[in-house]
């Protein structure tokens, strides 16, 4: 089998033996830009690729609100347990001084 290989996967990894590049002739001779400089690319190219580079504190930042949010809750749900248990306390400690003070009453 006598296959030639692609730009991504070459037949060979020797440039000497590979086969030239062409361009086609549906593209005009020396279209390709040589040079890329950041400073010719438009104003709001550098903004969002910034914003790409910002996109994971973003996350990290909402993440974070986020785990800081469902700790207050806990926190939050921890007392609200606790005032319960201890109002139920205090309601019985409160009858058992009732009923003390009935007793007292009646002997």
């Amino acid at each position: 089998m006598n296959a030639t290989g692609t730009i991504d996967r070459p037949h060979t990894h020797d440039p000497q033996k590979q086969a030239p590049m062409t361009s086609s002739p549906s593209e005009p001779a020396g279209s390709a830009t040589s040079v890329f400089s950041p400073a010719a690319a438009p104003v709001e190219r550098q903004n969002r690729t910034r914003e790409m580079q910002l996109i994971p504190e973003a996350l990290a930042r909402a993440h974070m609100h986020d785990r800081q949010r469902e700790a207050e809750a806990e926190r939050q749900a921890v007392r609200l347990v606790a005032a319960r248990r201890m109002q139920r306390r205090a309601e019985r400690v409160s009858l058992r001084a009732r009923r003390a003070l009935a007793m007292a009453v009646m002997h």
